[in-house]
């Protein structure tokens, strides 16, 4: 069986919801990034030097870190949900071309607003320069029921994951209708709601 450590909230939220939508049987098992103890008491370090979430772990043992690899591989593992376009395929270049501007231009951007030591002069330019590149993808959502088109993809669970931040740190989307209207989408999801239950994240 699956395993996932998460941090409730965090990046690892993305393959959580995966998990749910492809049907496959795993355990979730909360690592929480700010004590990174596990509930048995273990030092997450033993499992992930790294620390962070999130990591997948196969029941070989084989581990996955990075929540755009791990998605892909939960998708690869249930092909008929359809969660990802088959390998070779343009529309699988497109996924990777959202997870990658998804993690390096929105992620990693989000990061440094999380940090109380940030000076609030560069955490200005962060927010202006997120709220640039989500403006952009408002526009792209334009006539989209998701990122792809009209199948839900892993890609939507890592936009979805990553634009719950905005609200906790200051960043204005509230004037972003296409994006507004996908979240409210993809929040409506069995899956997304499930996995967001797990977390205690929603009632």
């Amino acid at each position: 069986m699956l395993k996932l450590y998460y941090s409730p909230g965090a990046c690892s939220l993305s393959p959580h919801i995966v998990l749910h939508e492809s049907g496959l049987p795993f355990e979730a098992i909360p690592a929480p990034t700010k004590t990174h103890q596990l509930p048995d008491g273990t030092d997450y370090y033993t499992i992930n030097p790294l620390g962070y979430v999130p990591l997948l772990v196969m029941a070989d043992g084989e581990k996955l870190r990075e929540g755009p690899v791990i998605v892909q591989y939960i998708a690869d593992q249930a092909p008929e949900k359809n969660l990802a376009p088959a390998y070779g395929t343009l529309g699988r270049y497109r996924l990777m071309e959202w997870l990658t501007f998804i993690g390096t231009e929105l992620h990693k951007s989000f990061s440094p607003l999380f940090n109380p030591a940030m000076p609030a002069e560069a955490k200005q330019s962060f927010k202006d320069r997120l709220e640039q590149r989500l403006a952009w993808v408002d526009g792209e959502l334009a006539g989209k029921q998701y990122l792809l088109g009209d199948a839900f993809s892993v890609a939507d669970a890592y936009l979805f994951t990553v634009t719950n931040w905005a609200a906790f740190v200051g960043v204005d989307i509230s004037g972003l209708a296409n994006l507004n209207a996908y979240r409210a989408r993809v929040g409506a999801r069995p899956a997304v709601q499930a996995a967001l239950k797990a977390e205690g994240l929603a009632k």
